[in-house]
């Protein structure tokens, strides 16, 4: 048998199998319980099945749509579709059919989606603009026959607001004429300063920019790496965009980039760099300066942003996992979700520049109740029952010595699995501790005190921890650092306490609320 016949019989196979997952999930906002075991109730997961980067973020008229790498047909990765599902607020999705499909140029790898304001495309057939996707082709018999030019940048174009895509007949746009193994990733955006397309991708150990008037024609204009420190390969998921610095005029432009392997805690992870993009090139403020990750946990890899945002926010979201465990997780129906959505500003700091991320304002809008404003006389033994998830923000003080054992915020279950998030001010770092945070035998990777240098400004430290059934996202600061982990307990945490020993810090702002489930 034929590889291109396998192929195509995998192929209809899955395509048999969206069709009846498309049945009960066009219209309706959710498909299956998500009461599930684990199940998050803050984060968008896939209503079935495998899912993992992020793809094609674009907001257009009142809708943040989010596409995603999907597979219909398995809880383990297989043949790349681009699931879809649109938001007018970021937390409450709506699941829409899928948008890609693989066919016979090979799977849907990852991509970004635009809206065509000035129909550059020639694609529109009505009054509205088209949205276009532009995305990496993987070609997995070319693969399997040991070919190195397996992956090419093709396009799609919607003319009824993302909810149908036509693939453009004269693809690929971009072939791969080199013969390289990882070419990938694409990121398009307007350069407004030129009036036309710029698009940066992953090439194995380096990255390339592009531009184009209309989208189909694409020149190289520059490149960005190999690094000297490069602490792993491949890169993947690149996304560029200007940001202004807090409290002055200045602008930076600030590139991502993750790494399949060299994260800070192991695995993936991914970096971030800020400098000056001329509409050709990217040159980076510290090109072999000390790396600097978005996010120091374990788990939040392959975030992009959202283009055509109204209100100039540059808003993310990341795959909330690490593909050294992600598809050994002990979830049955389902796996993976996606971190909250956040919005990223540029702080100046003493050391440079600095990517500052929180939570986007719409969050606020899921508060439930709040729990405990004040701490007990004895907050060092404090425990609250809760059900639902939580968000908590605490600030402590550090003796004037700056001697004090580690501290912090943890969950609990009745069967003592704990996980603890909190600073040890002896070796300057943030942690969080899932060594017995529950399952953990599925892999040798997760169970683990994950570590993030800190240095506590003026002798204080600010958590906003929010807790969601089997994850965490940490915030220290207003976001100056941030920690993203998931977790699998026996039980559900359903007790709250800080932790600490001999004489703890003070503490000068404590608040923790219950969350309404975005499920629901």
């Amino acid at each position: 048998m034929s590889q291109y016949y396998m192929f195509m019989m995998k192929y209809i196979a899955a395509a048999l199998l969206m069709a009846l997952l498309h049945i009960g999930c066009r219209t309706t906002r959710t498909t299956g319980n998500y009461q599930e075991p684990h199940r998050p109730q803050l984060h968008f997961s896939p209503p079935a099945k495998w899912m993992n980067d992020p793809n094609g973020l674009v907001y257009y008229a009142g809708e943040y749509h989010l596409f995603y790498q999907y597979y219909p047909g398995d809880i383990v990765w297989g043949p790349m579709h681009w699931g879809h599902a649109v938001s007018s607020d970021l937390l409450h999705w709506e699941h829409l059919p899928v948008a890609l499909a693989p066919d016979t140029l090979g799977y849907i790898f990852s991509g970004s989606a635009v809206v065509d304001v000035d129909n550059t495309s020639g694609f529109q057939t009505g009054s509205e603009p088209p949205l276009v996707a532009m995305f990496t082709y993987h070609d997995m018999a070319g693969e399997k026959a040991s070919r190195n030019d397996f992956q090419y940048q093709g396009i799609a174009f919607s003319n009824d607001k993302g909810r149908t895509w036509t693939k453009y007949k004269g693809n690929p746009v971009i072939p791969n004429t080199e013969g390289l193994k990882d070419f990938r990733d694409t990121k398009v955006f307007w350069y407004a300063a030129e009036k036309r397309w710029a698009m940066v991708l992953a090439v194995k150990d380096h990255l390339r920019f592009y531009s184009s008037k209309d989208l189909k024609n694409w020149t190289e204009t520059g490149r960005f790496g190999p690094l000297a420190n490069s602490p792993g390969f491949p890169w993947e998921c690149p996304d560029l965009f200007e940001l202004p610095v807090e409290g002055s005029t200045e602008k930076r432009w600030t590139l991502l980039l993750s790494l399949g392997s060299g994260g800070p805690n192991g695995g993936s992870g991914t970096l971030y760099f800020t400098g000056q993009f001329d509409g050709k090139k990217f040159q980076s403020d510290s090109p072999n300066g000390p790396l600097r990750w978005l996010d120091y946990g374990k788990d939040n890899y392959a975030g992009v942003t959202w283009n055509n945002v109204p209100d100039g926010r540059r808003l993310f979201i990341g795959w909330m996992s690490n593909w050294q465990y992600a598809q050994k997780v002990p979830t049955q129906t389902w796996r993976s979700a996606m971190t909250l959505p956040r919005e990223l500003t540029l702080q100046r700091t003493a050391d440079g520049v600095k990517l500052v991320q929180q939570p986007v304002r719409e969050f606020a809008g899921l508060k439930n109740r709040t729990l405990q404003q004040q701490p007990n006389a004895a907050p060092w033994v404090l425990a609250e029952k809760f059900r639902q998830p939580l968000s908590a923000e605490i600030e402590f003080v550090l003796p004037e010595n700056g001697q004090v054992a580690p501290f912090g915020f943890q969950l609990n279950n009745q069967d003592n699995e704990v996980l603890q998030i909190g600073y040890d001010a002896a070796k300057k770092e943030v942690f969080i501790d899932r060594t017995r945070s529950g399952m953990s035998d599925f892999s040798e990777h997760f169970a683990g005190r994950h570590t993030a240098p800190y240095t506590a400004v003026n002798g204080r430290i600010k958590f906003r921890v929010i807790a969601d059934v089997s994850s965490v996202e940490l915030f220290v600061d207003n976001g100056l650092l941030a920690m993203t982990e998931t977790f699998f307990p026996n039980k559900p945490f359903n007790e709250y306490r800080l932790f600490g020993q001999g004489r703890p810090p003070g503490i000068s702002k404590y608040e923790v609320e219950s969350l309404n489930s975005v499920w629901k």
